[in-house]
């Protein structure tokens, strides 16, 4: 499998960045991560990356209920800034809520790939990273 490039974590909860950080760096598939641990940051970031290709992620982990900003107020920055990005970024939402309101509300945004329940397993998150290859 081919690496991949940049993945933003756009969460707020330490533990979880821990975990996923550490799951990431053993499986050495990620060349370079980015964590946020709000959708400001990472929108900022973002948005101040553009024109330089190697910090605009391949694929954004996102959760949905951070302080400063949110997932959704993310997803909504995100479709602002998207056509000038240049390049197709894979959202997956990533998050703990298991209300089929924002199952649904995610999945019907085309830019997110898909609605993952927390916690996110060893096995899933391979799956998903092995997708983008």
């Amino acid at each position: 499998m081919k690496a991949i490039d940049t993945l933003y974590l756009v969460d707020d909860d330490d533990t979880y960045q821990f975990i996923v950080e550490r799951t990431l760096a053993s499986l050495d598939f990620v060349k370079s991560i980015k964590i946020f641990s709000n959708g400001k940051l990472a929108i900022d970031f973002l948005e101040a990356a553009i024109g330089n290709p190697d910090q605009i992620p391949d694929i954004i982990l996102l959760d949905l209920t951070m302080p400063v900003m949110d997932g959704w107020q993310f997803l909504e920055n995100y479709l602002l800034l998207k056509p000038r990005i240049g390049k197709k970024i894979t959202i997956y939402v990533v998050s703990s809520s298991i209300d089929p309101t924002d199952m649904e509300r995610a999945k019907a945004i085309s830019e997110v790939t898909d609605y993952i329940v927390k916690p996110l397993s060893k096995e899933k998150l391979i799956s998903m990273l092995s997708s983008l290859t």
